[in-house]
């Protein structure tokens, strides 16, 4: 029978076919077995406008008040029935919308929570003036206004600079194997530079045809603001790092292995030195991925620090480091390297070079006046699998990594009230939760104060398992199955808060130390922060800092949340799994089944998801991931796979193409102001990221391009009369990496492939279109310099 409900005079009803004996359901009303329909509609409990309810008003007056026969609107009676009518109508609409606190309440009682904020990560370098080296430890802070960073490791300053070096090519491998080509290189050098490179070439006593490799030496300074230095065309593989004494110390690099006027490490304690390291913002092709997710840390790194005395032979002798940790995976992304240096420091040197061979072979590269009066030896590192290390804007010494995260002080959070779904909140909120920052709590059970494990869901938690869960956004503890009894007090020991996009601050904001660890004391002479001076500043903008989950894409998460029940399988979940991932903000996500990146054709088991950034400054028509956010997808997505995916995150590869459309303006318009209108709407259809593309998702991807169809879009541009020509022109790449445009009705793309639009030209009808490429900015090359020539004055 049908439900019928009165609220205030107001009545409505559920009408049912049960209410009918003459209707009965037929197999038609039913879904087949194995289906189920079940549309979820939002119900209207009142859809009455403000014209329904005032004539509602209006027509009961006859009823309830014969006497009442002027229902103009000139009458006072009449505007307060519109009035009511008026309140009426927004009383209802706030009646049928589902408040905040009703949203939330639905969220636990799915079990979602919201994702939690993301601690901002930075590198932090400071200067230290103390001999006796100055000790920091994990859990020291530092400062930026009034936000505060916590140190992720241990480290010792020392009163050292760095500087490193490329000796980068000056001729192409090709070349390298052709004494001619290299004969007329030297001919073609300034008459000077010239005998110096063939005073070198005869030093190493090579014969006629031996291979040299003539290269200049290019410089990155540790204090952040040189330009980024490319590594990969250096003549040997190796970065070359040198040791310096700081400007303003006073040490004397040939005495620092002596106790009284240099280092002063501990007794038995070798000098240990935090080199930090950031890669510069890399955007890899489709050709550059070559593994899969989850194949591991990077490449490994070899160390070596020069002597300062030379083999039996006369060349530079050198001995292996050893690493005591490495956060950056082989100098593939941000983190600190520290480096044990030998316990014997007189045996370190920068070696003595014969006349001619300086900067030769295996001898370090040579040294402006400046830095070569403070050099104290040389250290050099390359990968051991013989891949180059690509370009590098940070490498500095004295360098620790930070992050805006706090540890709270141990907390009581009460007593136990013997009844299920026990909720105590904690001091300090959101909460930062991962393996290296566990959540101790324990319960004291006949007093003995018990560990309790923390879970992410007690889905799998019996009576006997003394579990409970952390509520990050909401700081709060919970119990499930087994909480505690009455009496019992709960206490936690150690959690991290923090967290949020504030954290993002810009370069030089981090420059005060915070609190420091009470204990433990370093081994004599070292120092602590608060014993000596330091100074300290972030060289690069701290970054990943993510606010919380807000409660709208909470919303929009859920159903796909509870649909993909904690994996990654089908197409949509790897595509909607990308879009969250936390330290990286996407504007679209795409999934390719089957597709193998490196050979770009179909492999059983394999999956390429193409990711699209939100924005990106250098290529805004074209977005591009970097290497970091293709790493931070990687590392995401591989949580989620199946073991036997194989799973690789790839940015998406554009082809160029060149639009040329000649229109004829309607009388009264401008043709200015159309050819920017045709310009806007070409661009806003063939773009990748949403809200655009056909149908408001970006371009799909393989999707094939007509000319046609760009024909469509244009006529919608007001003040248009019709189309003269309209022609489509596409980029093909040669074998010289030269580009030759062809025009083409319809262009097709590869499944992994869409296009970009590198020139849209908008002419007048009676204007002929230019040839195929024309109108294109002069492709990208590297940035030039003037040569100034130099006025002879008297």
């Amino acid at each position: 029978m049908p439900m019928c409900l009165t609220v205030a005079a107001t009545s409505w009803c559920t009408p049912s076919i049960w209410s009918r004996p003459d209707v009965h359901p037929t197999p038609a009303d039913h879904p087949p077995r194995g289906r189920r329909a079940m549309p979820l509609i939002a119900p209207i409990l009142d859809d009455r406008s403000f014209e329904a309810l005032y004539n509602e008003l209006r027509n009961r007056i006859p009823v309830y008040n014969p006497e009442w026969t002027d229902h103009l609107d000139s009458d006072p009676a009449i505007t307060l029935l519109q009035l009511f009518a008026w309140l009426g109508e927004g009383l209802q609409f706030r009646f049928n919308q589902i408040p905040e606190a009703t949203q939330l309440a639905f969220l636990r009682l799915l079990d979602i929570p919201l994702q939690p904020a993301r601690a901002a990560r930075a590198l932090v370098r400071f200067d230290s003036k103390a001999r006796q080296g100055v000790a920091l430890y994990a859990g020291d802070q530092v400062k930026a206004g009034k936000l505060r960073y916590t140190l992720t490791h241990d480290a010792s300053l020392w009163p050292l600079d760095c500087v490193a070096v490329a000796r980068r090519s000056l001729l192409p491998e090709q070349d390298l194997a052709d004494p001619a080509r290299l004969r007329a290189f030297v001919a073609g050098l300034d008459p000077e530079q010239a005998v110096a490179v063939q005073a070198s070439i005869d030093a190493l006593a090579l014969a006629d045809d031996g291979r040299v490799a003539p290269y200049e030496v290019l410089t990155l300074g540790s204090d952040g603001q040189d330009a980024a230095l490319d590594f990969a065309d250096t003549v040997d593989g190796c970065v070359w790092i040198g040791l310096l004494t700081q400007a303003d110390s006073g040490l004397d690099p040939a005495a620092l292995a002596d106790p009284a006027t240099g280092l002063q490490p501990p007794p038995g304690r070798p000098v240990t030195l935090s080199l930090g390291f950031s890669p510069a913002t890399h955007h890899p092709t489709l050709d550059d991925i070559e593994t899969p997710c989850g194949s591991g840390d990077g490449p490994g790194l070899i160390w070596q620090v020069s002597l300062a005395q030379p083999r039996k032979d006369g060349s530079a002798d050198y001995t292996t480091l050893r690493i005591g940790g490495d956060s950056t995976a082989g100098f593939t992304r941000d983190g600190v390297v520290r480096i044990e240096l030998p316990a014997a420091l007189n045996t370190l040197g920068n070696p003595p070079a014969a006349p001619g061979l300086a900067g030769t072979g295996d001898f370090p590269p040579e040294l402006d006046d400046a830095r070569a009066e403070r050099l104290w030896c040389w250290l050099r590192v390359w990968r051991s699998d013989g891949s180059r290390i690509g370009t590098v804007r940070l490498l500095a010494l004295n360098t620790l990594a930070c992050e805006q995260a706090v540890r709270a002080s141990p907390e009581l959070l009460g007593s136990g009230s013997g009844q299920p779904g026990q909720i105590y909140r904690l001091a300090n909120a959101p909460v930062l939760i991962d393996s290296t920052r566990p959540v101790r709590l324990q319960v004291e059970e006949s007093g003995v104060w018990t560990e309790w494990q923390r879970v992410d869901d007690f889905d799998a938690s019996t009576a006997d398992d003394r579990h409970f869960r952390i509520d990050a956004e909401a700081g709060t503890a919970s119990f499930g199955t087994r909480y505690p009894q009455t009496g019992e007090r709960i206490r936690v020991l150690a959690y991290h808060w923090g967290g949020g996009s504030a954290g993002n601050v810009p370069a030089a904001a981090i420059d005060r130390l915070g609190d420091t660890l009470a204990g433990p004391t370093p081994a004599l002479p070292m120092l602590r922060p608060h014993q000596t001076e330091l100074k300290l500043s972030n060289p690069l903008p701290a970054g990943g800092g993510v606010d919380a989950e807000s409660l709208e894409s909470a919303l929009a998460r859920i159903p796909a949340t509870l649909r993909r029940n904690h994996r990654a399988v089908a197409r949509d979940d790897f595509a909607e799994l990308a879009l969250q991932t936390p330290t990286v903000e996407l504007g679209r996500a795409e999934c390719l089944p089957l597709f193998h990146a490196p050979s770009k054709s179909p492999r059983p088991g394999a999956v390429s998801v193409v990711v699209w950034p939100a924005r990106d400054v250098q290529h805004p028509d074209a977005p591009l991931p970097d290497a970091r956010e293709l790493t931070e997808v990687c590392a995401w997505l591989d949580r989620w796979r199946l073991v036997t995916t194989e799973l690789y995150v790839i940015p998406p590869t554009y082809r160029r193409i060149a639009i040329a459309v000649a229109v004829k303006v309607a009388p009264g318009y401008g043709l200015d102001a159309v050819r920017d209108w045709v310009e806007t709407l070409l661009r806003q259809y063939l773009a990748p990221l949403p809200p655009y593309g056909p149908d408001g998702r970006g371009w799909p991807l393989g999707r094939r391009l007509l000319g046609r169809e760009l024909e469509g879009v244009t006529m919608q541009v007001e003040g248009l009369e019709y189309i003269e020509a309209l022609r489509v022109d596409v980029a093909h790449t040669l074998a010289d990496g030269s580009e030759q445009w062809t025009a083409a009705s319809v262009i097709e793309f590869e499944g992994w492939q869409l296009p970009t639009v590198a020139a849209v030209t908008v002419g007048s009808a009676d204007t002929p279109l230019p040839p195929p490429g024309s109108g294109l900015a002069p492709p990208p090359s590297h940035p030039a310099v003037p040569v100034p020539v130099l006025r002879e004055e008297c």
